[in-house]
């Protein structure tokens, strides 16, 4: 049988797993969560999301310190990774996969869990990792870059650390700095380095427990398309430039 491939679809997917706490102690994964977008217009056209019953039900916790964490109980009726191996690849296999930091943790997982069970692992016809994308475009602008403070970042939320709210939250942050870097390039003398100094937030370090104060790009409660606009009423304003309408046609090659 031909497998159907889609090599122009994007499938941004997470996995929560275990953390290790013994020594030889493997990760097995617990929840997988994919959604496939359209690349021309970033809309999310599928989803799929499971819990997965590890072959060992000790390595998940009793209790969770997340309101809404992965625990022994949710996960002990849940499907072993083999009864969903068949869906997990259709989706994966032959797309381009993206997600944060997945080139060192999500896509190792993967290949391990399906080597485990004796199958083939789905491959992809490439891969957005958007920890070393952003890092590279966007810089350190947002902290350590980890999901939860670029949502933070962007007023996006707390992250949850399940599956399909992390996927959905990977493709919101894509879109903000993306906007924030178009909207930087047209005008950069102007632009570059004023989002950071609009706005705080306050955030917790976990190492030394105190308050920190965070830059936003814009005030809580705005929105992203607030944002675009009052740049857009500055680019009409601006002398000897293109329209905004010419350069949005090429905004495509911001991420590039």
């Amino acid at each position: 049988m031909e497998i159907q491939t889609f090599p122009n679809e994007i499938v941004f997917f997470d996995l929560e797993t275990n953390v290790p706490n013994k020594t030889g102690q493997h990760f097995h994964i617990l929840e997988f969560g994919a959604i496939i977008v359209c690349p021309r217009k970033l809309e999310e056209l599928e989803s799929f999301t499971t819990l997965i019953q590890p072959k060992d039900l000790s390595v998940a916790s009793l209790r969770s310190s997340r309101l809404d964490g992965i625990t022994r109980a949710k996960v002990t009726d849940a499907p072993s990774f083999e009864d969903v191996a068949e869906k997990i690849y259709g989706l994966l296999n032959g797309r381009i996969w993206a997600g944060h930091n997945i080139i060192r943790f999500d896509c190792v997982r993967i290949k391990e869990a399906f080597a485990e069970i004796g199958k083939a692992a789905p491959e992809p016809s490439g891969i957005i990792d958007s920890l070393g994308l952003l890092s590279d475009k966007f810089g350190k602008r947002a902290g350590n870059m980890k999901m939860a403070s670029l949502a933070a970042y962007f007023g996006l939320g707390v992250q949850k650390h399940r599956s399909l709210d992390d996927v959905r939250m990977n493709l919101e942050v894509l879109k903000h700095c993306a906007t924030v870097l178009f909207l930087e390039s047209t005008l950069p003398n102007q632009l570059e380095g004023k989002w950071q100094s609009s706005s705080k937030i306050r955030t917790r370090s976990r190492s030394h427990r105190q308050i920190a104060q965070k830059a936003m790009p814009y005030t809580k409660g705005s929105s992203l398309g607030k944002m675009a606009q009052n740049v857009k009423n500055i680019l009409n304003k601006a002398q000897g430039i293109q329209t905004l309408q010419s350069l949005i046609r090429h905004s495509h090659s911001l991420l590039r």
